[in-house]
């Protein structure tokens, strides 16, 4: 079979007069016959912002301008003498009129403003598998059509002339141009612009799905510095509108094109994913055997120019007892710093750099170490200073169930190495009192990992975010989290913030945290949301009406997408493939398995 056999079709019927039958298919050409006078708007636009099965076809003739005004000019002279001889009364002074005022005003453009004149052709051609919905289309599109001025015809006994006009084969039939044509001048031709509805697809991007009026696919890379100011993202969505699935298709399809990515799990919801792409699972908790040391100071926590290891660590640690001991004023912050201070000091940490290396020998070189998590302080060392000074009893006490109560499990070095490009942190264990705690223990982890090299692109998904940065919070932890938003893109980096619960993002220090983090994310993602959540984003970012009221009605999988300055109602797709891989059971128990690891 040759090439061309095998994109002809099998059979075209051409015996009805109002439509065209190719291979079950059923074609029919609405053409544009007239329009109003002026145009102040896009013609196409209504038309294109719907999902309708259709080809539009624009010709273009531009004309010699020298003979065009010669004509104009000697008509502006015949219609001249007529206005003068007739009838004032007569019935077509009117026409008269306005056909001279046109030709002069148009005369006047392309001598003055250097505009040029073209004939204008415009054909639709519509297409669907039965003839009842195929009817149903034409009505659609000749009411919208007819709704911005424009006159239309339908092709009957021209079917096939309008099917080969709006073929991509530069063909304007000629039967079909006597009625269609239309002048236009330069000005006006901005009016016909097809491309109006938005859309994105940009290089090198993943695929997220469709636009929902126009069906065109939606790619986004969102680490484009070209493009976006950061590659940071925002997933909201009420529980059930498809947030965690499209998070973990995120994964998934990131993954194929090899970016690390970090997952803060709050409910035990990546398990499966994580299994199925071979990723590393922690799991932190009462029944759990593995650790993470909040004291741990690790080496890459600062770049190799960079000095301080233990003052930076002592910030990050103070955020943490602000969420143990409360709201801290200046006095007990400078007292919490100070005990911070002697437990390092106890082990041989200063804040000198080199304090934390150690010295192996051997017969030929000395080679320096970073020291590991079993030469870092744990809580039970913080707790015993706390206990030995009287205006720190109190906060001794708030340490109990840390170091003998039932948090314990935080007061033990860690037990791991975690070297994969996919790191689960599940907290579900955690409780809702306590999860906070997990979430800035891996966040600090996952920060210093992304840190360790620039040219590796990487990402930080942080599931239920409002729990770091709403009122249950603090502005010492929150400033934590705004910092990673706002500088983690210089280290090739992105931070995801996902959340259901969009007010309580606001809550803490009048929203000053919760804007921030939406300002500093480039890419937005807004699935459906209840009426209360959505008034309060719409004070803190730029939604338009219409917008709002297409967050409330989005179904399951659909979602308002902003990336830059496009803003995209998107269908998230995926394919069976994809949707196993993420929903489907391994048949493991994930209470057994506490991590795995894998290269």
């Amino acid at each position: 079979m040759d090439e061309i056999d095998k994109i002809l079709p099998t059979y075209i019927n051409l015996k009805n007069p109002q439509y065209i039958e190719i291979d079950e298919n059923y074609y029919s050409t609405i053409l544009v016959v007239n329009y109003f006078r002026e145009q102040n708007d896009l013609l196409l636009k209504n038309l294109i912002e719907n999902n309708i099965n259709m080809n539009i076809s624009m010709f273009y003739e531009k004309k010699d301008t020298y003979k065009m005004i010669r004509e104009l000019t000697y008509h502006i002279g015949n219609t001249g003498v007529d206005l003068e001889n007739k009838n004032q009364n007569s019935q077509d002074i009117d026409l008269i009129a306005f056909s001279h005022n046109d030709a002069k005003y148009i005369r006047k453009q392309m001598q003055v403003n250097n505009e040029e004149l073209y004939f204008f052709y415009l054909y639709i051609n519509l297409y669907e598998k039965n003839k009842k919905e195929l009817e149903y289309v034409l009505n659609k599109v000749e009411g919208l059509i007819q709704s911005r001025g424009m006159q239309t015809r339908r092709a009957y006994f021209r079917q096939e002339q309008g099917f080969l006009s709006i073929l991509p084969i530069m063909n304007n039939q000629e039967d079909i141009k006597k009625i269609t044509k239309r002048n236009i001048l330069t000005q006006g031709l901005v009016c016909t612009y097809p491309f109006i509805s938005s859309s994105i697809f940009d290089e090198d991007g993943i695929y997220i799905g469709n636009n929902i009026y126009n069906n065109s696919l939606v790619f986004i890379n969102r680490y484009n510095n070209n493009k976006y100011k950061n590659a940071n993202m925002c997933i909201f969505g009420t529980s059930g509108a498809g947030k965690s699935f499209y998070t973990k298709l995120l994964i998934l399809r990131n993954i194929l094109i090899g970016i690390e990515q970090y997952i803060i799990d709050p409910e035990r919801e990546y398990y499966n994913i994580c299994k199925n792409l071979g990723g590393t699972y922690i799991k932190l908790g009462p029944t759990s055997n593995t650790h993470i040391n909040i004291f741990d100071i690790r080496k890459e926590s600062i770049e190799e120019d960079e000095k301080g290891y233990l003052a930076t660590k002592i910030g990050k640690l103070i955020g943490f007892f602000h969420l143990i001991f409360g709201e801290l004023d200046e006095e007990e912050k400078a007292i919490i710093e100070e005990k911070i201070i002697e437990c390092y000091k106890q082990k041989g940490i200063t804040f000198d750099d080199e304090t934390l290396y150690k010295k192996e020998e051997n017969k030929i070189t000395i080679t320096k170490i970073f020291k590991e998590s079993n030469d870092m302080p744990i809580l039970e060392d913080f707790y015993n200073i706390l206990e030995k000074d009287p205006k720190t009893k109190i906060f001794k006490t708030k340490l109990i169930p840390f170091v003998k109560g039932s948090l314990k499990f935080f007061n033990e070095h860690t037990n791991i190495e975690i070297n994969n490009s996919l790191i689960i942190a599940d907290i579900y264990e955690l409780g809702e009192e306590n999860i906070a705690y997990g979430m800035y223990l891996f966040t600090d982890l996952f920060w210093d990992k992304i840190k360790i090299n620039r040219k590796i692109k990487k990402a930080i998904y942080l599931d239920e975010i409002w729990r770091l940065i709403g009122i249950t919070s603090n502005k010492n932890v929150a400033s934590f989290i705004y910092k990673i938003f706002k500088t983690i893109r210089k280290y090739g980096g992105s931070a995801v913030a996902i959340t259901q619960d969009v007010s309580d993002l606001f809550t803490l220090e009048n929203g000053i945290y919760g804007k921030s983090i939406l300002n500093n994310s480039s890419i937005k993602t807004f699935f459906s949301l209840e009426e209360e959540n959505i008034k309060i984003l719409g004070e803190y970012s730029n939604l338009s009406e219409k917008e709002k009221i297409e967050i409330k009605s989005l179904k399951r999988g659909e979602c308002v997408i902003f990336a830059g300055e496009n803003h995209i109602l998107t269908k998230i797709e995926t394919n069976e493939f994809e949707k196993e891989l993420i929903e489907k059971e391994i048949g493991e128990n994930n209470e057994k398995n506490n991590y795995s690891i894998t290269k």
